[in-house]
């Protein structure tokens, strides 16, 4: 069985995990969006105590969009309680290390990896593994702790098996929720 554990090292990197993800005001919330809540909010918890650092991206969409900068959906959801001390990273791009604040933060806590949860799989949570790889970065996806939206052709369930096949494919490690916390 190959390994699956991230680094002792290695941030958890919380992803685009917005208000607009979750309370439905304008899009309908992401797939299985309680449960993603809670899983994330488990792995919060699971790093923090394992003596991780935690690291979250807040999309900074255009002027009249949901997640835009001061919108109702732009905030990162008060529910995963994000500590005072934890850093947030906007981007406006799909990929988290296109704000090269981040790879410069990764690279201070000493990690050569990263863990990565959250939205939308198909878009920022792909970009982000590749950019992550970019960076020279080793790569643990939590399969069970990212989601998206269904898209007209594709049901966000088979988006997010695809992606996690095609997370693998491409050197991620793969791991669920409850092997890492231990549950």
């Amino acid at each position: 069985m190959p390994d699956t554990a991230p680094s002792a090292a290695a941030p958890l990197i919380v992803i685009d995990l917005q208000t607009g993800m979750f309370d439905g005001r304008f899009d309908p919330p992401i797939h299985d969006a309680d449960a993603i809540a809670v899983r994330a909010r488990a792995l919060i918890d699971w790093a923090r105590k394992s003596g991780r650092k935690v690291a979250f991206i807040r999309h900074d969409g255009p002027a009249g969009d949901p997640l835009a900068p001061g919108a109702s959906g732009w905030p990162v959801w008060p529910l995963l309680g994000q500590a005072a001390d934890e850093p947030t990273f906007g981007k406006t791009v799909g990929n988290a290390f296109s704000n090269a604040a981040l790879a410069e933060w990764v690279a201070g806590q000493g990690a050569e990896d990263v863990v990565l949860i959250g939205a939308q799989t198909d878009f920022c949570v792909a970009a982000t593994v590749k950019g992550a790889f970019a960076e020279g970065l080793g790569v643990t996806v939590v399969s069970d702790a990212h989601s998206t939206l269904d898209s007209q052709e594709e049901k966000a369930s088979d988006i997010i098996e695809r992606h996690n096949q095609a997370f693998a494919e491409q050197g991620a490690r793969m791991t669920t929720t409850a092997a890492l916390v231990g549950a």
